[in-house]
């Protein structure tokens, strides 16, 4: 196949935007012969996955004439090439299968023209499309979608009509908008004008939008549990049009602006694609919570406080979506309503926020779980793969799996696209809670840009075991863990460190509410990549009972023993306890005056905790002072923890379901006090 054939294919292709194209083959029947009730004209009938989602069965000659690199591409990759009725493409699956493999993905691949459905309906490019698609079905929901969107502009004063005709006013730049079209999973029609902010001039000034972070939306979950506060969401609708925009634009009008088509609109709200309207939009929020008397956490600047009576209620700010921690939540949105004009949307008890799930269960135990997007990400797997992930499962992966040996075939470009979609899915569902997949996630993170076959069925073993294990949640258990009987470990370090002491923020507002106490569980696996030689920290971090942060990281230096490994990991355990320890001052919560961190080496528990101890590995020696002085200034603990018991195993190898099961249980499975567990078992 030449160049020019290529390119030929390509621009008929282009000349006829309605052509259903297929996205692969998926399967094949036969031989068939002419008495087979399939049969239909050949002796072979290949499965065709559509790009609309439909899957039917066609004739091999006639997809063969069609395209004939798609069927050489199948028949090699399923050794049928020998057969009769696939030897015909043996000579194309040899010859220059690059340069076939990118031309069939690039006219496969073509979305540009391609039709694009959801939920039954056909999906307009442009607004002629969208009226082309009403007069074909004999209806007006496009075009009434595209009214409620103009109209809504209306409301907000959005543009200034200057008149057909008109020059642009001086400074400022005509652009475009444009509407994009979808459909609802209840089949309303919408329509949203957005601005081509990619025409107007870089701004000098910051266009950053904030959000909370989801380890600060579960601290600040925590907090309402602890505190006896309500925890409401909601979110507020055309939050962009709220905001006035500082940029100098305007538009020509287009035929969907009806009798003012032709007319010179100059912008005047923060539209959506201007570069500058996240950030608009972010300013007038923040003048609107410091209005009602909220001052931003200096840590997690997108937590809002404010003090009433003995506690702070705090609002997280995630662009439109807000959450609120308060005594009386419902007073505060009707507030946004009538003083501000907010148009808020399902304001109640937090149900669904970012993409999480959270009820209480049967104890009254609030819970924050990933239910609804699990299922969602199955449904974009079946899709994708047309069969349901594996359910035979009982870990992310197999114990000590090594994937960074596989050495199966490359993935294509659309593998490595369902490579690279599921990896994102996934390391989503880590962010809403599902630390058990971490490590797992992590060690498959580092093959995005090059990934396997092999690869690919790793991920697809992960969405599996999610799948089985859907039912895993973050309880905000708020009692207080008893330490009483630890043993005591204040040694005198003065003759070493001097009278260390921990460094308190001066800044940090008063505290109030009830007292904190922090564990931190810390564990290394030595030699995890076995290319590399690099091995993996694993970090669980817990507010009273709850598991608040987790981290699971190769470490950038190769370490040749364990104590290295050890030492390396507990020294990123105490840099992040400062921060958190740091961050719950700034929203104003008494922290108890040590943090208890467990480790499952005891040499280098010891090495920590004894003043006189001796530096074993010299190139250890920064990461055995920094934990050492922490455990001197007294806000950390380091204490000696069996592995079996370490829940940081979870989060530093690749585990078994044998080995770990009763860790995740009391984790993330079991409901009510998980000192019951070994009673029930």
């Amino acid at each position: 196949m030449s160049y020019n054939q290529i390119m030929d294919y390509l621009s008929k292709d282009n000349a006829d935007p309605i052509v259903w194209k297929f996205k692969n083959i998926v399967a094949h029947q036969g031989p068939l012969t002419e008495s087979h009730k399939d049969y239909k004209g050949s002796s072979y009938n290949v499965t065709i996955e559509w790009e609309n989602g439909e899957i039917t069965d066609e004739p091999l000659s006639i997809i063969a004439a069609d395209d004939p690199v798609t069927c050489a591409i199948y028949a090699r990759e399923n050794s049928l090439l020998h057969l009769p009725g696939w030897k015909r493409f043996k000579t194309i699956a040899k010859r220059q299968k690059n340069l076939f493999r990118e031309a069939n993905l690039a006219k496969l691949r073509s979305f540009s023209t391609a039709p694009k459905f959801k939920y039954g309906y056909e999906i307009p490019k442009n607004y002629p499309h969208a009226m082309e698609l009403d007069k074909s079905s004999n209806s007006t929901k496009w075009a009434d979608a595209t009214k409620l969107e103009l109209d809504l502009m209306d409301n907000y004063n959005v543009f200034e009509d200057l008149g057909p005709g008109a020059p642009p006013p001086e400074g400022y730049k005509v652009i475009r908008v444009h509407l994009i079209f979808d459909v609802k999973h209840d089949g309303r029609h919408r329509a949203r004008l957005v601005a081509d902010g990619h025409l107007t001039d870089l701004p000098t000034e910051s266009v950053y939008s904030g959000v909370v972070s989801l380890r600060g939306l579960r601290m600040f979950l925590f907090l309402a549990e602890h505190n006896d506060l309500e925890a409401w969401s909601t979110d507020i609708g055309s939050a962009y049009l709220e905001a006035h925009t500082d940029e100098k634009v305007c538009i020509r009008a287009g035929p969907e602006f009806g009798e003012c088509q032709g007319h010179l609109l100059v912008i005047n709200r923060a539209l959506y694609g201007l570069r500058s309207s996240g950030a608009r939009w972010h300013d007038k929020l923040a003048d609107v919570l410091r209005n009602e008397g909220f001052t931003p956490c200096r840590a997690e600047p997108d937590i809002w406080m404010l003090k009433n009576g003995e506690i702070y209620e705090y609002i997280a700010v995630y662009v439109d979506d807000l959450a609120f921690a308060m005594i009386d939540p419902g007073s505060f949105v009707e507030n946004l309503k009538s003083k501000y004009g907010f148009k808020i949307k399902a304001a109640g008890p937090l149900e669904f926020h970012l993409g999480a799930d959270f009820y209480r269960d049967k104890e009254g135990t609030l819970c924050m779980a990933p239910q609804k997007y699990i299922q969602r990400l199955i449904q974009s797997y079946e899709q994708m793969f047309s069969k349901k992930p594996s359910l035979k499962v009982h870990s992310p992966l197999e114990k000590n799996d090594h994937p960074e040996l596989d050495d199966s075939e490359l993935l294509d470009r659309s593998g490595v696209e369902q490579y690279q979609s599921i990896l994102g899915s996934l390391q989503w569902a880590i962010s809403l809670g599902r630390f058990d997949i971490a490590t797992a996630v992590m060690s498959m993170s580092t093959f995005r840009a090059a990934p396997r076959k092999g690869h690919l069925q790793r991920l697809q073993r992960i969405c599996g075991y999610l799948a089985k294990m859907q039912h895993a949640t973050i309880r905000f258990r708020t009692h207080v863990p008893d330490y009483s009987d630890l043993p005591s470990k204040d040694h005198d370090w003065f003759s070493i460190y001097g009278d260390v002491t921990e460094l308190l923020p001066e800044d940090a507002p008063k505290p109030l509410g009830k007292p904190v106490t922090l564990t931190h569980y810390v564990d290394a696996n030595l030699f995890h990549d076995a290319l590399t030689g690099r091995s993996v920290t694993g970090i669980l971090h817990m507010m009273n009972a709850t598991p608040i942060d987790w981290y699971s990281k190769k470490q950038s230096t190769v370490e040749t023993a364990t104590y290295g490994s050890e030492f390396i990991a507990a020294r990123t355990c105490v840099e992040q306890i400062v921060d958190l320890r740091n961050t719950l001052r700034y929203l104003g919560v008494h922290v108890h005056e040590r943090s208890y961190m467990f480790g499952d080496n005891e040499s280098v528990v010891n090495s920590s905790s004894v003043p006189h101890a001796k530096l074993h590995k010299r190139h250890t020696a920064l990461s055995f002072h920094r934990v050492r002085e922490a455990v001197a200034s007294r806000y950390v603990g380091f204490y000696f923890l069996p592995g079996a018991s370490n829940p940081a195993d979870v989060l530093s190898k690749h585990w078994s379901y044998a080995t770990n099961w009763h860790l995740l249980q009391c984790l993330l499975f079991w409901q009510g006090d998980t000192a019951d567990i070994k009673d029930k078992a």
